[in-house]
């Protein structure tokens, strides 16, 4: 079996916090997305995900709590979460917990979006700005 490294990548102003774990099969991402190339932040993660999804945990929760994020971020979201279905098609356990500030219908509204165009069980979590300074 390959063993996997921890992805693990600090936020900036313009770019998320990336964690993601392929021993526990936890993926998370937060913060803003807003990279001037999308592609020079993005490919790694993306090449990251491809490599786990040959060999991954039996359950993996994809959890995302992006405050805004831009065009070119969202779709290499959506490619993320596509690849989610091929999780499932295998037979893994996979679901995403998306995270929205309970004022933020606009995230809201994305994370519903997200959740109809793939197959994978969306669980809709809201918090407030308090819950995150706790954490």
């Amino acid at each position: 079996m390959n063993v996997m490294d921890i992805l693990s990548i600090k936020a900036t102003a313009s770019t998320p916090l990336v964690s993601f774990d392929p021993i526990i099969g936890m993926m998370h991402i937060s913060g803003r997305s807003i990279p001037e190339n999308a592609d020079d932040f993005w490919l790694p993660v993306l090449n990251w995900f491809e490599s786990y999804i040959i060999s991954p945990c039996e359950t993996t929760t994809f959890s995302i709590s992006l405050e805004y994020f831009n065009i070119s971020s969202s779709k290499r979201i959506l490619f993320l979460l596509y690849k989610l279905n091929e999780l499932a098609e295998k037979g893994c356990n996979v679901k995403v917990e998306w995270n929205y500030r309970k004022e933020d219908e606009d995230m809201f509204e994305v994370g519903q979006d997200y959740a109809y165009m793939v197959k994978v069980p969306f669980e809709f979590k809201e918090y407030q700005e308090a819950d995150l300074a706790v954490a």
